[in-house]
């Protein structure tokens, strides 16, 4: 039997013993799937790390990827960097320009490589103020060295016996990377990952996840530059499966059925994209197909796992998924049995509704701190509730606060924040590191996630209000895309709603209303509004008085990464939210 990996370079040298794939790392360069066998991977890693050993990098030297789509190359460098003790420091490509200065700069990167031409001229903005001593690209863009440069520097392998040496004396204990969290305010922070925090979540993950062996593939999207990613696509390498990267979020459709994965891990909101997507087609059917489809549907939010609803439901869901669930799976691909789910909750009736379907959704949770899973479900064995985010991992302890704050300690938890020693001590009672986040655990050991400590507040009337639990139900109704409850310190609660404007607009037009169907011409329709309000009253019916919303005001455009209302990993800049809208605040309390 090989030896278990102790260090992240070690992950494809024991898929090369142990599986050896012909398709190990697949992108898709111009129209077609090009693959990378697991020797050729091995390959070129040590060919970037002989040129870098010929580029004059030591030890704990710090080398920047920013790539704007998960790719080969990014694994390629991941290995190359991380064999010779230097540190691989993934920046998000959709942070301002400022951004890349800062943690360039407070990382010290000297090397940065860079996906395309749109990363490269931000990167090149603000190059004169960082240390950086050369950008190379993974596309090829003019005036700029192309990343295979190194492969021609490294082609001599003289120093291979150097790059061996280099590898030997990295220790588990070494740190590994620094993933500045991309934060909800304020300035990143930088969270020092050792190997043993990564390859031990990675090693203690892996029973949770339905791989049995064979051909599986897995379809990866979400931003490697991510821990939640990262350590999926480490998992996915010890584990012996081929991972195809998508082309980009708005590709995912073509990729899916392109692909046929058997796994892929989501965030809820594009479970959310994918349910709107099939229930507009839905839409479409007429006569006993729509009956039936409304039919399934009806029978999917009524799901519950291990057969606890009875035979006679059992066999309504049998038949269900025969006439109407099938045909949702062969539009996925056909193969797809699991979606891993972080980042944020889930709608609990999409979960159902995806289970009842056959394509089981697994919620997970964990944060870049704890390298990152803390607990994940797993359909077998019992491990799986709707609304809970499964049993802590093993050798990864979770206890709750007398605040109900939940605290974790591990082999996982990080080493510190990167130059913060006294941000650092804020966070950790001894080995166990304060999350942040509020939860429970119930009587069978599954953890649930009840709210986030900074997010809930009290309004001027002393009441507690918890915000993502009136989202959650908001973002339920197909007129709302976004919304964000406010209210701190004031007499009420109310939100901030971005309006889902593609089906506003179909819907508009099925009503024959006499309004433009532009975001502003919509927003300000009495009509719409109405409409809305009787969202939002569904939404109050399920909540106390004092946390009912009681007024709301409609945003005039599409929340995004881009316009900084998101993170990139698609959870909202609470404070920026209320900065940018601080105008429809005002009228609110007025």
């Amino acid at each position: 039997m090989p030896k278990a990996p102790t260090r992240l370079f070690d992950f494809p040298y024991y898929q090369l013993e142990q599986h050896n794939l012909a398709a190990s790392l697949v992108t898709k360069y111009n129209g077609n799937w090009i693959k990378t066998s697991t020797q050729e991977y091995i390959d070129k890693a040590n060919s970037v790390s002989r040129a870098l050993l010929r580029m004059g990098i030591k030890p704990n030297d710090k080398i920047a990827v920013i790539s704007t789509t998960n790719r080969t190359e990014w694994n390629i460098m991941d290995i190359g960097i991380l064999q010779l003790g230097a540190q691989n420091i993934p920046i998000y490509p959709t942070i301002s320009a400022e951004d890349y200065a800062y943690v360039l700069n407070h990382s010290e990167a000297i090397y940065c490589f860079v996906s395309d031409a749109d990363v490269l001229a931000k990167v090149l903005k603000i190059k004169d103020q960082t240390p950086l001593k050369e950008v190379f690209s993974f596309d090829e863009i003019e005036g700029c060295k192309h990343y295979s440069s190194l492969f021609e520097l490294g082609a001599d392998p003289s120093n291979q016996a150097d790059v061996e040496e280099r590898k030997s004396q990295v220790k588990p204990s070494d740190l590994a990377t620094i993933i500045y969290t991309s934060g909800t305010t304020g300035r990143p922070k930088g969270v020092m990952l050792s190997h043993n925090n990564l390859v031990s979540n990675a090693i203690d993950s892996i029973e949770r996840l339905p791989i049995k062996g064979g051909e599986i593939r897995i379809l990866s999207f979400l931003p490697v530059c991510h821990v939640f990613e990262r350590v999926l696509i480490y998992i996915y390498q010890y584990a012996g499966c081929s991972i195809y990267y998508a082309e980009s979020i708005d590709k995912i459709g073509e990729n899916i059925k392109e692909v046929r994965p058997h796994l892929m891990s989501v965030v809820p909101r594009l479970l959310e994209k994918l349910f709107d997507k099939i229930y507009a087609k839905g839409e479409e059917l007429s006569g006993i197909k729509k009956l039936l489809f409304y039919w399934a549907v009806r029978i999917g939010e009524q799901y519950e796992p291990y057969q606890a609803n009875g035979p006679w439901y059992a066999f309504k869901l049998k038949i269900a998924r025969k006439l109407i669930f099938s045909k949702w799976k062969e539009a996925l691909g056909g193969e797809l049995s699991t979606m891993v789910s972080g980042s944020a909750p889930a709608q609990p009736r999409l979960i159902r509704i995806f289970c009842a379907a056959e394509m089981y959704v697994m919620e997970g949770y964990g944060l870049t701190e704890t390298s990152p899973v803390v607990s994940v479900g797993k359909y077998e064995g019992h491990q799986f509730k709707v609304g809970c985010v499964g049993p802590p991992i093993p050798n990864v302890h979770v206890k709750i606060a007398e605040d109900g704050e939940i605290l974790v300690k591990g082999p996982n938890v990080m080493m510190g924040y990167y130059k913060d020693p006294e941000l650092t001590a804020q966070v950790m009672t001894g080995d166990y590191f304060h999350t942040g986040d509020k939860g429970e655990i119930d009587a069978d050991g599954f953890l649930k996630i009840t709210g986030r400590k900074k997010e809930m507040f009290k309004t001027s009337g002393g009441k507690y209000v918890i915000p993502p639990l009136l989202e959650g139900e908001l973002k339920r109704s197909r007129f709302i895309e976004q919304a964000m409850v406010v209210g701190e310190g004031e007499k009420m609660p109310a939100a901030l709603i971005q309006p889902n404007f593609e089906f506003l607009a179909e819907w508009v037009k099925i009503k024959g209303l006499k309004i433009g169907t532009s975001p502003t011409e919509m927003i300000n329709s009495e009509e719409v509004k109405k409409r809305i309000q009787q969202e939002v009253d569904n939404c109050n019916k399920h909540f106390g008085k004092w946390e009912q919303i009681k007024r709301f005001e409609l945003t005039p455009d599409v929340w995004s990464i881009e316009g900084g209302h998101l993170t990139p990993t698609l959870k909202m800049k609470r404070a920026i939210i209320k900065e940018i809208y601080k105008d429809l605040y005002a009228k609110i309390y007025a």
